[in-house]
């Protein structure tokens, strides 16, 4: 008959690949953050440029640079949204890995002290078979 902690093993195994797959998603989210916080960067340096670089234009032109601009802002705008909802995710995914990693290592306390249990209680039974042993041995040797 399987052992308490054999029987928990499973339960452990999955609580393992749950940790580790709410692992990956965090480094997803954390990868797809920077990601559009380095866009976010690209975008505003782009604004600055282009927005320094201001010679003799004319009147149709310089309408169709404020035009560009305008765009470009409203892609920081978005893209600024677009972070936000980012950092969201991320700290629910970051939640869901530290529920995931506690409950692997509560599964991990209860396996380790049944083991140490289950280790006690055959160490007891050992000590008691040898005890039992040396018990009938002396009988056997004192007796006439």
């Amino acid at each position: 008959m399987p052992s308490r902690s054999d029987r928990l093993q499973p339960a452990v195994d999955q609580a393992q690949r749950r940790q580790k797959d709410a692992l990956q998603r965090l480094a997803d989210h954390q990868q797809k953050l920077a990601h559009a916080e380095q866009q976010l960067e690209e975008l505003q340096r782009y604004r600055r440029d282009y927005s320094l670089a201001d010679g003799g234009l004319t009147v149709s032109a310089l309408l169709n640079r404020q035009q560009f601009v305008d765009r470009i802002d409203q892609a920081i705008v978005q893209q600024a949204k677009l972070i936000e909802r980012l950092q969201r995710q991320l700290e629910g995914a970051r939640e869901r890995w530290l529920q995931a990693h506690a409950r692997e290592n509560a599964l991990d306390s209860v396996v380790e002290r049944l083991r140490k249990q289950e280790s006690q209680r055959e160490q007891r039974l050992e000590q008691a078979e040898v005890d039992e042993r040396m018990q009938h041995r002396s009988h056997r040797l004192g007796a006439p």
